[in-house]
C-alpha cells in the first residue's frame, strides 16, 4: 500500500451526510490543515432523515451545526451545504451536475469522497446514499473537467484534480499516516453529539476510531493510518 501524496494544497471534500467524513477521513483532514493545507467541505444533504425520533426540520439544524463544529475542530473553516433530499440520492445527472459544480467553484488538487463500493470493508452492506454520492463524485472530477460538459453552469472547467480518496473503501489501495493526529479525527467524530444520543446504539467513538486507525497502520506500517480507495485524473 503507497502512502498517499501530500504535495499540494488545496482539497476538497465532498459527501452524503454530516458525519459521514468524521469515520476516519477527518483525521487526515486534520493533519493535512496542521500542515497550512486548506480542506473545505461539500455537503450534499443536512441528515435530516437521519434521526427516527426527531423531526426533520430540527434534525436538519443540529446535524447542520454538528457538522460545521466537527469540521472546526479539525481546522476546516469553510462547510457548504447542497440541500439535496436525504436519503434518497440518486445517481445521475443532475447530482454529477452539482458535484462537478462544486469542484469548479472550489478548484480542488485533491478531491476526497467517501466508499461508493456495495460493501464496507468486513463485508456491511453499504448504503445507498454513500453509493449513489461516492460514484457520482468519482464521475463528477471528469466532468469539471470537460469543457463541453454541463456548460450551462457557467463556470470555467477545472483540470487541476490529481486524484481523488474515497475513504472506508473494501479495496484501498493508499494511506495517510495520521500518528499524532488521531484526538483531533476522535473529537471531531464526537462533535456529532445530539445524533448518537438520539440513536441510543452506545456507538464508541474513540473504540471505533482508534481501532480503524492501528488496523490501518498495520497494514501501512505506522502507529496509526487511515486507508483510501484513489482514482487518479
Amino acid at each position: 500500500m503507497d502512502e498517499v501524496p501530500e504535495d499540494w494544497e488545496r482539497a476538497l471534500a465532498i459527501v452524503a451526510h454530516p458525519d459521514d467524513l468524521e469515520y476516519g477521513t477527518s483525521a487526515a483532514v486534520a493533519k493535512w490543515t496542521g500542515q497550512g493545507k486548506t480542506v473545505t467541505e461539500v455537503l450534499a444533504t443536512r441528515g435530516e432523515a437521519g434521526i427516527d425520533s426527531m423531526d426533520p426540520a430540527e434534525v436538519r439544524r443540529i446535524r447542520s451545526a454538528e457538522q460545521v463544529e466537527a469540521a472546526r475542530i479539525v481546522g476546516v473553516r469553510e462547510v457548504e451545504f447542497l440541500d439535496l433530499p436525504d436519503g434518497t440520492l440518486e445517481y445521475g445527472l443532475p447530482l454529477r451536475r452539482a458535484l462537478a459544480a462544486a469542484i469548479r467553484r472550489h478548484r480542488p488538487e485533491v478531491v476526497l469522497s467517501i466508499n461508493f463500493r456495495e460493501t464496507f470493508p468486513g463485508g456491511g452492506f453499504n448504503m445507498a446514499d454513500h453509493r449513489a454520492l461516492g460514484l457520482a463524485v468519482a464521475d463528477a472530477v471528469r466532468d469539471a473537467a470537460n469543457r463541453w460538459v454541463f456548460r450551462d453552469l457557467g463556470l470555467e472547467p477545472w483540470r487541476g484534480v490529481r486524484f481523488a480518496l474515497f475513504g472506508g473503501s473494501p479495496q484501498p489501495t493508499h494511506y495517510v499516516n495520521v500518528t499524532g493526529h488521531l484526538r483531533a479525527g476522535i473529537d471531531s467524530l464526537l462533535a456529532h453529539r445530539v445524533y448518537f444520543a438520539e440513536l441510543g446504539a452506545g456507538f464508541d467513538a474513540e473504540a471505533f476510531l482508534t481501532g480503524a486507525a492501528e488496523a490501518g497502520g498495520k497494514q501501512a506500517g505506522v502507529e496509526h493510518a487511515m486507508t483510501f480507495e484513489m482514482i487518479e485524473s
